[in-house]
């Protein structure tokens, strides 16, 4: 017998992946062109041609014995170096390689820096809406997932919800920006608020409080957005980071953390993530694909492709009477659904062939996402769909 706690893990499994799955039922008969799925980020654009030019060289040029071989579990020492200047470079920052670790995603660099800071029971403060496997992740080291309820007029972080949340227990924050679900960019007033709140609470509680970024859409922006960097604001900060959108290289599982120099025990804390990469069973991220990105940071995947995504649709349901705010970054859209059940409200859409994910599944019911990271052709296929759906619920 499995678990309690993977039994109640395996009941609950993703909203999302559950979706991905009935689109392909659906598709198996429908065919997958008349069935819309916009329920999983799986990028659809391709990743620069620098990418497999990379790999060649490197297979044909370096020691084997190098490239599949074991390694410090942060990674190649060269590739943090490079990476940090890289930082350095864009930031304006004085990084070295002991602030970087290599990472398998941002998924895996958030589950090492969780399992250096939390105890039992210690709090972890997210904002709604917030990526549901915060819950879990925050759940595999025994700690309290606290969540703040969302400012639904700029779905930016509730400042003043965040005060009352605040406790002597609270660990961290979890911030993600751009944001998914909603593609908001957290503005630097923002994150010069939330910042300063924390530097309060620090003081009065006499703890270390430490602000975790998210940031695998930090380079899918539009419109000139600039995502402003925590490191310049925030002293105990660490930011997660992923090849998965920005090269579209989701299933390479490569990224790394970035922790600011000058936080609370640096030392201690960088030991802990080099460790905890290990005990977790992540051992170092891939270690062709870290010699990769360093040959590749200058690489950029055509972030056109998904602005001109969203203009479509946002600009058809917005025809249609649907609530949304315009995204500025990611590849969603948030839009606020015509009933209050959510839940319901997708599962409707499904007579449609329109897969959408509720709100619930992010903290925020009363909303739904929509993964624009599909094929321009195939949003404009749906428009009809999204056309009759409004005309059954929207008034």
């Amino acid at each position: 017998m499995i678990s309690n706690k993977m039994q109640t893990l395996v009941a609950n499994s993703s909203t999302i992946r559950a979706m991905f799955e009935e689109g392909k039922r659906l598709a198996a008969i429908h065919g997958a062109e008349n069935v819309y799925d916009y329920s999983l980020g799986n990028p659809n654009v391709l990743p620069p041609d620098t990418i497999k030019k990379a790999i060649m060289e490197i297979l044909d040029s370096e020691n084997s014995n190098v490239i599949h071989g074991y390694m410090n579990n942060s990674g190649y020492e060269d590739v943090r170096t490079e990476i940090a200047n890289f930082i350095n470079k864009k930031q304006s920052l004085k990084l070295d390689a002991s602030s970087i670790v290599m990472t398998c995603g941002a998924a895996g660099g958030l589950n090492i820096i969780l399992k250096a800071l939390l105890n039992p029971e210690d709090e972890v403060i997210v904002f709604a809406p917030f990526f549901g496997e915060y819950r879990n992740y925050v759940s595999n080291f025994d700690g309290k997932l606290i969540v703040v309820p969302a400012d639904t007029t700029h779905f930016e972080p509730n400042i003043a919800a965040l005060k009352e949340a605040l406790t002597s227990r609270t660990k961290a924050v979890i911030i993600n920006s751009p944001n998914n679900p909603t593609g908001v960019i957290y503005s630097e007033e923002a994150i010069k608020h939330l910042a300063a709140t924390l530097e309060e609470a620090e003081k009065a509680f006499g703890t270390s409080i430490y602000l975790i970024s998210d940031e695998p859409y930090r380079e899918i922006v539009y419109d000139g957005a600039v995502v402003p960097y925590i490191l310049h604001y925030y002293k105990n900060s660490f930011i997660g980071y992923s090849y998965s959108k920005s090269l579209s290289l989701p299933g390479e599982r490569i990224g790394y953390i970035v922790a600011h120099p000058e936080m609370d025990h640096f030392n201690d804390m960088m030991a802990a993530l080099n460790v905890a990469n290990r005990i977790l069973g992540f051992v170092n991220a891939p270690s062709l694909f870290q010699r990769v990105i360093a040959k590749c940071l200058e690489s950029e995947v055509d972030v056109s492709i998904y602005k001109r995504n969203r203009d479509l649709l946002y600009n058809h349901l917005v025809s249609l009477g649907f609530e949304c705010i315009k995204p500025e970054g990611a590849f969603y859209l948030f839009p606020k659904t015509p009933i209050a059940d959510d839940k319901a409200f997708c599962e409707a859409a499904k007579a449609f062939n329109l897969l959408l994910v509720p709100g619930s599944s992010f903290g925020c019911p009363g909303y739904m996402r929509l993964s624009y990271c599909i094929s321009y052709e195939q949003i404009q296929r749906s428009l009809p769909a999204f056309t009759q759906l409004a005309e059954a619920y929207i008034k």
